[in-house]
């Protein structure tokens, strides 16, 4: 009898569990349900925060104010971008919160200023500092998102890799490389170059990206049609090295996006200025120089015309009686340096060896050091910052000179109203605390 009644239990305790399981599971599947990865921007709240973020694998959410201006004119932009990236090969969900009226939920997240964007790869938040403009965004959140080295192993896989990664990124392949090898800079470089590592491929691949044998690491630079293959040694800092001098081309036009892309590189740059970028002279001109850099790959070879960027140009000293094309050495910062009787590429002897004798001049510490001149250098920041920074900053200078007006006629007050009853000043002093109130931050784009 005994025996009976233990198994009608556990007949009932078996029944209860998987009633429940069942339950779970439904749950489960509703709650997953109830977002639409379809393009459209989801609302998030408290009640459906966490379970958007264990539904998606890569969701960016938008930590917004509805009184904030950034906030208003980033929205449209989401609205434009979002049914894009939920139809790539690594779907992104956009959705956003509001951070001022769910302000638990912004804390626990330390949203200190809006709008903040934060990407969650499966559940594991980082936040976004990239470009906010559409399509740069669109270009910054495929290559967040895509693994830190892909693996190819096929033909068609090495192509279609090159193609979905477009033309913004350097792109570097390592043929018959172990993967191991590449997932180190993978890493740490994913967010300004792809990496793949390719195996059983054809020769056919071996003569479209111009290397004969492996391994081989071959860097391609599509922006530029450029591409370079290295070899080896697969050990110490050669790799790097090699990462490092092909993240850009071998000559570089300097404008304010190569700028930044030269922030962090550490080599000196041989800028050569002309009068206009484009000219049939300059095109020539550059071919010399890429033979040189190709030469010298511990310096970064550059030019910028007059035309193309005056304000920058203009930094250095060319005004309408400087000989062009002028070439020097700049440190990246406030100083560069001319090499005494090579100041200038002249058309009376051929150029490559006007270009040879000003590189061992550099070299032979034959040279003057100069300073970016100062006025012309402003020009140049606000032509990098632009107007509305600049703006922006007249406008905080004169909210400052105006507090200080204010505080020094506050002290005036103050001095006369000495002699005036103390309860008086009390009943001013805490109307003035009254009017105090916390007040939260913008995030610039």
């Amino acid at each position: 009898m005994a025996t009976k009644e233990r198994l009608s239990f556990a007949v009932q305790w078996f029944l209860i569990l998987f009633w429940a399981r069942f339950c779970s599971i439904d749950l489960q599947s509703a709650a997953a349900h109830q977002f639409a990865a379809d393009g459209t921007v989801i609302e998030l709240n408290d009640s459906n925060f966490d379970s958007a973020i264990s539904t998606f694998d890569h969701i960016l959410v938008d930590f917004y104010a509805p009184w904030c201006g950034h906030c208003k004119r980033l929205s449209p932009v989401l609205d434009a971008v979002a049914p894009v990236l939920a139809n790539l090969n690594q779907p992104i969900v956009i959705a956003k919160l509001d951070a001022d009226k769910h302000r638990k939920l912004a804390s626990k997240h330390e949203i200190d200023g809006f709008p903040t964007l934060k990407l969650f790869v499966h559940g594991i938040p980082s936040e976004y500092t990239g470009p906010r403009k559409a399509e740069l965004l669109i270009r910054f959140l495929k290559k967040y998102v895509a693994p830190d080295v892909s693996v190819l192993n096929s033909d068609s896989a090495v192509y279609n890799f090159v193609d979905e990664a477009g033309k913004h990124f350097p792109i570097f392949i390592g043929f018959g490389l172990d993967q191991s090898l590449i997932a180190e800079y993978g890493k740490r470089f994913k967010k300004k170059a792809w990496f793949s590592v390719a195996n059983n491929i054809s020769e056919e691949v071996m003569v479209a990206y111009d290397f004969d044998k492996s391994p081989a690491l071959v860097a391609i630079l599509p922006g530029y049609n450029e591409q370079s293959v290295f070899y080896g040694p697969f050990e110490g800092g050669f790799v790097e090295d090699f990462i490092h001098q092909n993240q850009l081309p071998l000559v570089v036009p300097i404008n304010s996006e190569t700028l930044k892309l030269l922030n962090n590189d550490e080599r000196k740059v041989v800028l050569t200025i002309v009068d206009d970028e484009l000219n049939e002279k300059t095109l020539k001109l550059i071919k010399i120089l890429r033979s040189a850099a190709t030469a010298n790959r511990d310096l970064v070879f550059a030019y910028v015309g007059v035309k193309q960027w005056e304000d920058f140009v203009d930094t250095f000293d060319v005004n309408k009686n400087t000989m062009l094309p002028k070439v020097l050495v700049w440190d990246r910062n406030d100083e560069y340096q001319l090499v005494e009787g090579s100041e200038s590429l002249n058309d009376f002897e051929d150029q490559p060896s006007q270009v040879s004798r000003f590189l061992e001049g550099f070299r032979t510490g034959r040279t003057i050091k100069k300073r970016i001149s100062g006025p012309s250098f402003i020009g140049f920041i606000n032509s990098l910052v632009g107007m509305k920074t600049v703006y922006l900053i007249v406008f905080l200078v004169a909210v400052l000179i105006f507090l200080q007006k204010l505080a020094k006629q506050g002290d005036d007050v103050h001095y006369r109203r000495q002699t005036q009853p103390e309860g008086e000043d009390m009943n001013a002093s805490s109307n003035n605390a009254d009017q105090q109130g916390y007040q939260p931050s913008n995030k610039e784009d």
